[in-house]
């Protein structure tokens, strides 16, 4: 995957800069490395809701306890919240130090808000188009389990497979031991597809990413630099700082193995820019090169592929206090909290998918009164950041899994899972 990312990003800078605007390549960008991209993710996305729901469910009921559920969830709460608010403090942080909204010349400005608002209109309808947070808060309980599963509604999805695990957990009968076996089933065929969709990544990931450089190129980076240096600079931070912190002291476990063991996880969330998309290799990477338990590990990163998103958190909160810096909008102290504590739920709430915090970015600038077609700026780059904070929420589900398995192994036994 590693050799297909960096051959496929090197033939779209080559056909960019050779051959950008040429009936030829837009040709075969629509009819050849598009398409093949756009099998590769279909593929990944196939296998995510019979995973998801047979994980889920598994995960749950092989707690067997209630109590230890309650545990699990109580610390993975505990772990989202704190290391999101980090991840959050951290962007904000750097932004306030660095300034990269500010300084600007008016020129520069102008050009980069041309046809900014044109980027920005339909995710504005999208903005429009969300319901309120106790209307979200009432569809995770969903009427229709199946249109749920149509429609790619991972925290119904979530729902539904909670309660037939804990159904599970408090049902001891023959048949309901055989729908378990079935269960457990599906998720064994799931994986050995998602093995043999692994082995085409490559070609995958290298369609993805010469479809994305040959259409982008690299010039829009050098208008947004100081932006894109500040997220980036961040990211790196929390991923090797933060999480590395993390793994010795709380999980126990060696930062050098834990990066090596999840090399293939990371290359292909950022290659997808999809959490959700990336799970399937997530927990295939969590069982069979961390040796995490099974139950443990399906349960928390299930639930973080959507709840635990501390890039997400980071990159909403330096967007939009680079945004304000842009229009020169000073924003007082209680106000940074409230874009803190908006970022911090942000996280949890956004969905899996590529481009999915923009929407909660722009219901963000709305309250703090900064023009929302400011955002139309982040677009040009946005993919790119995407993929790269993509990378950092799976890797933070990863390291959430190691630490709650450390903490559940410690309690059961008295010593913490090997090192």
């Amino acid at each position: 995957m590693a050799w297909g990312l960096c051959l496929g990003t090197a033939l779209g800078v080559i056909a960019f800069l050779t051959a950008r605007e040429t009936p030829e390549l837009a040709a075969f960008i629509k009819y050849v490395s598009q398409p093949v991209g756009q099998i590769f993710l279909r593929l990944l996305f196939m296998l995510v809701i019979p995973l998801v729901f047979s994980a889920l469910a598994l995960g749950v009921a092989g707690m067997g306890d209630p109590r230890q559920l309650g545990r699990v969830g109580l610390a993975t709460l505990v772990y989202t919240v704190g290391v999101s608010s980090i991840a959050v403090f951290l962007g904000v942080f750097l932004v306030n130090t660095l300034k990269p909204g500010e300084g600007l010349s008016p020129e520069t400005k102008q050009r980069l808000l041309e046809g900014a608002g044109d980027r920005v209109a339909s995710l504005s309808r999208t903005v429009e188009e969300q319901k309120s947070g106790l209307d979200l808060l009432v569809r995770i309980v969903p009427d229709n389990p199946i249109k749920a599963a149509a429609d790619m509604d991972m925290l119904a999805v979530m729902f539904v497979a909670l309660t037939v695990g804990v159904g599970l957990t408090l049902t001891r009968t023959d048949a309901s031991k055989r729908f378990a076996e079935a269960l457990q089933g599906l998720y064994d065929v799931t994986m050995r597809l998602i093995g043999l969709v692994i082995k085409v990544a490559p070609i995958g990931v290298g369609a993805l990413l010469f479809t994305l450089t040959a259409q982008l190129g690299y010039e829009i980076l050098f208008h947004l630099v100081r932006y894109v240096v500040v997220v980036l600079l961040a990211m790196a931070i929390h991923q090797f700082g933060v999480y590395s912190l993390a793994l010795k002291f709380l999980g126990r476990m060696s930062p050098l193995r834990f990066f090596r063991g999840i090399q293939a996880a990371m290359l292909t969330a950022f290659s997808t820019a999809s959490s959700n998309a990336t799970l399937p290799t997530t927990l295939r990477v969590a069982e069979e090169d961390l040796h995490l338990p099974g139950a443990i590990s399906r349960f928390v990163l299930t639930i973080g592929s959507t709840a635990n998103q501390n890039g997400t958190a980071l990159f909403e909160g330096v967007t939009v206090l680079f945004l304000a810096q842009f229009y020169g909008i000073p924003l007082s102290f209680v106000q940074q909290i409230v874009v803190v504590l908006i970022c911090i739920l942000g996280g949890i709430g956004t969905a899996g998918i590529p481009a999915g915090s923009l929407p909660v970015v722009a219901m963000i600038l709305g309250i703090i009164h900064v023009p929302v077609e400011g955002l139309g700026l982040i677009l040009g780059v946005d993919r790119f950041l995407d993929m790269c904070r993509t990378t950092l929420n799976v890797t933070g589900d990863l390291v959430g899994a190691v630490v709650i398995s450390r903490f559940e192994s410690a309690g059961k036994t008295g010593h913490p899972i090997g090192t």
